[in-house]
């Protein structure tokens, strides 16, 4: 599936990719919807809808990966909330052994996260997988998600990759699309990032379903 002689970068996505996306999803769709119900005296069912709506109206742009945005947006400390919740972040399977081996390789490592900066620094101290990394990159310091192919352009230049030589994990097709539009050359699907829902098929790109499948 990877011709890792072929591969001197690897930029790894976090959520759904090396972490369970069942946390966010959990937070987003259900944690937030109930505070939002038990804060504002909101009817639960309405809540649900309202919020589903709201987060639909900015999928996909910066707004909907910022915690300060909905912060504001809902008057809800959203990077508490997620605190409150921690005990849900997870490892993927065989994610600590392929980051090791990757390591092991002197590759260079970087993780690519439209997560906002505090998500991130909250997995990181979660899980310890921070060490593993030459770089820990947000999005959010670019102000361009990663569904934006000019943010592979500024991330070339600053950290000096061959797209060419370079593998890209992630969980979403439109990220992949994005990276393979600029020219990133090699490209991996999670088929599945939420552990309690059923894995993807027929996906655009090539999938894996955990790591133990493509070992470097």
């Amino acid at each position: 599936m990877i011709n890792w002689e072929k591969i001197h970068t690897v930029l790894l996505d976090m959520d759904g990719t090396l972490l369970d996306l069942h946390y966010d999803n959990y937070f987003w769709l259900h944690y937030v919807p109930k505070v939002y119900s038990d804060t504002f005296s909101v009817d639960p069912d309405e809540a649900m809808r309202l919020l589903h709506r709201r987060f639909e109206q900015k999928r996909g742009t910066m707004a909907w990966y910022c915690l300060d945005f909905w912060s504001d947006e809902l008057q809800l400390d959203i990077a508490g909330l997620k605190r409150d919740i921690a005990s849900k972040i997870a490892v993927r399977p065989h994610v600590e052994a392929f980051l090791a081996a990757l390591q092991r390789s002197d590759r260079q490592v970087l993780l690519v996260t439209n997560a906002h900066r505090a998500s991130l620094d909250l997995k990181m101290a979660k899980t310890g997988l921070g060490s593993y990394f030459d770089a820990m990159i947000s999005t959010h310091d670019y102000g361009v998600p990663k569904e934006d192919a000019t943010l592979w352009e500024v991330l070339k230049a600053d950290f000096h990759f061959d797209p060419a030589t370079t593998l890209l994990v992630d969980d979403t097709e439109s990220v992949l699309a994005s990276a393979q539009s600029f020219g990133i050359a090699h490209l991996l699907i999670m088929k599945q990032p939420d552990s309690t829902q059923p894995a993807r098929e027929n996906l655009r790109f090539p999938a894996a379903l955990h790591f133990d499948e493509v070992m470097p």
